[in-house]
């Protein structure tokens, strides 16, 4: 099957924008840089770690600063990342279309819009937050631009080192509430990180010979043999099964929790096994869905037990 016709990078980045274009279709392809859904996902788990740090409704203004101010930097940490990919982003079907490699957006124009969201957001978080979440959350978006993006063009260890920055929002909203760090917030953080893991596997195994003909240093697609996908998705989903009851061996939750957590690890191990069993598109889109149902039950139940 030939590729679809490809335009030089190069030339895109020359590409003028037609001064007809509406002002809501700039602002659709400014949402989209933004990767609003993604966004929303990841102020959902801020808010859970702020709750458990002890936030309430009576520290509303604390919660909506804290949510404006990372909202921004993950914005800003979105926009960045699509400039520096936008030749990758070109040879893949699935992000051609992404405002940047399709012209709809010039580079330094998402420069420019990520600087300012990303400038707004620290001093935001540093001036009506604390100092801490401004610093946490300005290394997350360093170590997702800086090391995780340019890294997946070099090694598939990208994988473990993007899944900090992915873990970090919990912790984030545990560091706004309490303006600390503690065992609760790194438990989050643990949750977060392996649960990434079979996740980003299955989508990774999904569109395994785009990243491989975009040049992108996937783990799928640096593996020797099949089915070793499926077995590393086992291990962390063992691992998150493990870690996911540790509240409850500290007696910090009770046995609702531990119902409900043990019952939705067994359930999301379950679909990685049978990934691992068979390696097909079926079976690495349901493992995918079931990785999107899991983690908000399980943070919600933890949310309610810690709180």
């Amino acid at each position: 099957m030939n590729p679809s016709p490809i335009v030089d990078p190069a030339c895109r980045e020359t590409v003028s924008l037609p001064f007809t274009s509406s002002w809501r279709t700039r602002l659709t392809d400014y949402v989209e840089l933004s990767k609003l859904r993604i966004s929303v996902m990841v102020l959902a788990t801020v808010v859970m770690g702020f709750v458990v740090g002890g936030g309430s409704t009576e520290n509303g203004i604390l919660l909506l600063n804290s949510l404006m101010g990372i909202g921004l930097i993950a914005a800003a940490s979105s926009m960045f990342n699509q400039v520096i990919e936008k030749r990758t982003d070109l040879l893949m079907p699935r992000t051609q279309n992404r405002p940047i490699p399709a012209g709809r957006v010039l580079p330094f124009e998402a420069i420019a819009c990520g600087t300012a969201c990303g400038v707004i957001g620290f001093f935001q978080l540093w001036l009506f937050v604390n100092p801490l979440t401004a610093i946490l959350t300005l290394s997350t978006l360093v170590m997702y631009v800086c090391l995780y993006t340019p890294l997946k063009r070099y090694s598939s260890f990208c994988t473990t080192i993007g899944a900090i920055p992915g873990a970090m929002p919990p912790v984030l909203g545990f560091a706004a509430a309490s303006n600390t760090l503690s065992m609760e917030a790194l438990w989050l953080f643990a949750i977060m990180f392996l649960w990434q893991f079979p996740h980003f596997l299955a989508i990774a195994w999904l569109y395994r010979e785009q990243y491989a003909a975009a040049g992108l240093h996937m783990l799928p697609g640096q593996l020797p043999r099949p089915h070793l996908t499926g077995l590393i998705a086992i291990c962390y989903a063992v691992a998150l099964l493990i870690v996911s009851l540790g509240p409850v061996l500290m007696e910090s939750a009770g046995l609702t929790y531990a119902a409900i957590a043990g019952l939705s690890g067994l359930v999301y191990l379950g679909y990685t096994i049978r990934f691992a069993r068979e390696e097909s598109r079926f079976t690495a889109r349901q493992l995918l869905f079931c990785s999107l149902f899991y983690l908000p039950i399980v943070l919600i139940a933890a949310t309610v037990a810690l709180r």
